[in-house]
């Protein structure tokens, strides 16, 4: 049982300070690398259960079930070493003559690892079981193992030459991995004289450690920095620069999610519309339409500069007003009239606008108070072209 003790606590430590790698990553630039590291984990977890399995089984000598569960010891064990050679080409971004070189033999690895255990129910190459039922390694378990430190040994050195050649956090990181490699190294060699102890679980354990300590959590923030970059560029308007509908669906769920948590008791809606475009477009094209909604878009930001501005359509505009403005919505509604007024004689942009607050005793959601607003906005929209 001490065997698979091992196991077990290497299993849960894998789990706890991996649990975010673990997860499938999201579409970034470094999305590559972290699934291919995320796989590497799934193959030292695989790795882990059957070498638990291995100890409980061994020690109560259930040989179908341990033979069954040696091949898959031995599998799970190349096909680490292979997640963790495309992780690490990944990881570097070379790719040269010597990554593909690495990668062929991973494969090269794996493949003859399978043809090994083939091989192996007929001819205990890898490994057998004696007339005692006691484990007996094969000569093709030390070529693999062999194999495997060589693999490992090599991805290290290659980590830490390009090492050389960064700088900075890039140094640290590559470093890092570059020494987790040598440790697993330095494991594998040990399982090769001791077979019945864990050791490779344990270089796996420390590898995975120092990797979460010192690199994957910087991996994690510029993980987060891009997530931010990406989710910023879905939500922008291409043309204006304000957010576009899809931010603005967001903004409707979480106006109506914190009424309801009690969270938000009172907020405006303000709609715009813009007059005219259709004729500027018609008249002078639309690369002078696109300069009008431009200075739209401008001059509404510019009267509400404390609250979110959306472009939901070609001309329609949305700002939802809390806080300050929403406190201010009756002078910075009339100052923004004055404006349009003093536009529509000059012959300048002319947007029609229409607000409502929301009322809890009447209104039973967001699209209550959008429509007030939208109303208002078309009743303005009439009034200015009587001026």
């Amino acid at each position: 049982m001490y065997y698979a003790s091992i196991g077990v606590l290497s299993l849960l430590v894998h789990i706890i300070i991996n649990i975010e790698a673990l997860k499938k990553p999201q579409n970034t630039s470094t999305k590559i690398t972290r699934n291919r590291y995320r796989m590497f984990l799934y193959g030292v977890m695989i790795f882990y259960i059957s070498d638990i399995l291995w100890g409980y089984l061994y020690d109560r000598k259930m040989i179908l079930m341990l033979y069954i569960d040696t091949v898959i010891f031995f599998a799970s064990m190349v096909l680490s070493v292979l997640f963790w050679t495309r992780f690490v080409v990944s990881y570097l971004d070379n790719k040269g003559r010597f990554s593909r070189i690495l990668l062929i033999s991973g494969w090269i690895i794996l493949t003859y690892e399978f043809i090994a255990l083939v091989v192996n129910l007929f001819i205990p190459v890898v490994f057998g079981f004696d007339k005692d039922n006691e484990y007996a390694p094969g000569q093709a378990r030390y070529i693999t193992l062999f194999i495997q430190m060589f693999l490992f040994l090599m991805t290290s050195i290659y980590t830490l030459y390009v090492s050389f050649k960064v700088t900075g956090d890039d140094r640290a990181h590559h470093i890092t991995i570059g020494v987790s490699g040598i440790i697993m190294t330095v494991f594998i060699a040990m399982q090769s004289f001791f077979p019945l102890m864990p050791f490779y679980s344990i270089g796996c354990l420390l590898a995975t450690c120092m990797i979460h300590s010192f690199v994957y959590r910087d991996m994690t923030v510029e993980y987060q920095r891009e997530l931010e970059k990406e989710k910023e560029a879905a939500y922008k308007d291409p043309l204006t620069g304000v957010k576009n509908k899809l931010a603005y669906m967001d903004a409707m769920t979480d106006i109506e999610s914190r009424v309801q948590n009690g969270e938000l008791t009172e907020y405006g809606i303000i709609v715009f519309d813009l007059n005219g475009l259709k004729e500027i477009n018609d008249t002078f094209g639309h690369d002078e339409g696109d300069e009008y909604i431009k200075s739209a878009c401008k001059l509404i930001c510019q009267r509400f500069k404390h609250s979110p501005v959306f472009r939901i359509g070609g001309d329609e505009f949305v700002t939802i007003l809390e806080g300050e403005d929403y406190e201010d919505r009756t002078s910075l509604m009339k100052s923004f009239n004055q404006v349009i007024r003093a536009n529509k004689r000059a012959g300048l942009v002319v947007i029609a606008s229409g607000g409502a607050s929301y009322n809890p005793n009447t209104d039973t959601g967001y699209n209550d108070v959008f429509k007030r607003a939208d109303k208002k906005m078309y009743r303005r929209k009439e009034q200015l072209k009587t001026i």
